[in-house]
């Protein structure tokens, strides 16, 4: 990217937010972006392609907090395409002061020193003038994010699983590996945009407005005999069964990072990561809150009345005994420790027990008897005395 682009394109435009937006927010708007304009949501779509080499052009740079800096202040001094000394609002005495910034990259061609794109080099990562060959078409460029889900049991999601992935993505094409040119020829540097991949035309005397080039697609070369696999593209798809390990504690719907798992590089670039949604199946009898597991326990009106020791599973299939204390109230809590999800830090949360008080819908003439009796011992007050009280 040169230096020239630096000063004519605003990255956080494209990227939908504002200059003072947190790396979060520009990561998250990134990824929404790079979702909805990827060229495997998008086959045969150049404009969504193009899109995304945008959003992707742009995020470089203003993901990365050192090259966000210096293109703020790139832009705080040149950006409106008239030279600003800092402190001043472009005027001198009173007189305007502006002149085309690209003036000063498009003459630097062959004067000494370069012009102004060599001096402010340093600032943008490379220089602003005539782009060599090399420049644009050999950087390194980092492979496309990739998107995948996977469904896992209620117990793998507890304790962590290790799961096959089956995985398409772009990567190198291997016949021509990522030239686009045909066995036994090379691309050639395209003499339109002389390598950069971009081209700027003027509107109107004044406006001028950089994109792709039309003649090379952006690759910066072009290829007399096209590759028969990829078609010239240079890329191709990649199928491949992938390892990846799921978390002990995931969440039902939990997006999960697998750094450079995704997308191959292109000419030696970093390859992309992998985003693993985790959906997982409800158990039988178990449920989740954070890092507990719940589960709800039936016992008997004796039982919840009297007090009793009771035998309930645990997620790994020993049971254990749990004491109901006398006079236990349907939807009382019990806590087992150390019987829940796995934490982050390796130990465990808690087994909580919800008390659900059976009540016979059938009583035979015996039983009725005894509970009648109960009843006439008992001599309790009357419960519900307080809901007649006066309003």
């Amino acid at each position: 990217m040169s230096t020239k682009d630096w000063l004519e394109k605003d990255f956080y435009k494209t990227l939908g937010v504002s200059k003072n937006a947190e790396a979060d927010e520009i990561k998250k708007a990134y990824r929404k972006l790079a979702r909805k304009y990827h060229p495997d949501s998008n086959a045969g779509d150049a404009s969504a392609e193009a899109k995304f080499k945008e959003v992707s052009e742009a995020y470089d740079v203003v993901g990365d907090p050192k090259k966000r800096k210096e293109y703020d202040e790139a832009r705080r001094l040149f950006g409106s395409g008239g030279f600003r000394m800092p402190g001043t609002s472009g005027t001198a005495g009173g007189q305007g002061f502006g002149f085309d910034v690209g003036d000063l990259f498009n003459r630097a061609g062959s004067t000494a020193g370069g012009g102004l794109g060599d001096i402010l080099g340093g600032m943008f990562g490379g220089g602003g003038g005539r782009t060599t060959t090399t420049s644009s078409t050999a950087r390194p460029r980092r492979g496309a994010d990739i998107e995948t889900e996977a469904t896992i049991e209620f117990g793998e999601a507890v304790n962590g699983v290790t799961v096959a992935l089956r995985m398409t993505s772009d990567e190198p094409c291997k016949t021509c590996r990522g030239t686009g040119a045909k066995y036994g020829t090379v691309p050639k540097v395209c003499l339109k945009c002389e390598g950069t991949g971009m081209q700027t035309s003027v509107q109107g005397g004044v406006f001028a407005m950089t994109e792709p080039c039309t003649e090379c697609k952006g690759r910066g070369l072009v290829v007399d005999q096209p590759c028969e696999t990829c078609h010239g593209s240079g890329r191709g798809q990649s199928s491949k069964t992938m390892q990846v390990r799921i978390p002990a504690g995931v969440q039902d719907g939990q997006r999960i990072r697998l750094k450079g798992k995704g997308a191959a590089g292109e000419r030696g670039g970093p390859a992309g990561d992998l985003y693993v949604t985790v959906h997982v199946n409800a158990h039988r009898i178990f449920g989740r809150q954070g890092e507990h597991l719940t589960l709800t326990v039936p016992v008997s009106f004796t039982e919840a009345a009297l007090g009793a020791e009771i035998k309930v599973p645990t997620l790994d299939g020993l049971p254990v005994t749990v004491r109901i204390p006398p006079g236990t109230a349907n939807g009382s809590k019990l806590r087992v420790r150390g019987k829940g999800s796995v934490r982050r830090d390796g130990s465990k949360g808690d087994l909580l027990l919800a008390i659900e008080v059976q009540v016979p819908h059938e009583l035979n003439d015996e039983q009725r008897a005894k509970l009648l009796e109960f009843s006439t011992a008992s001599d309790q007050p009357d419960l519900r005395a307080g809901l007649f009280g006066s309003t």
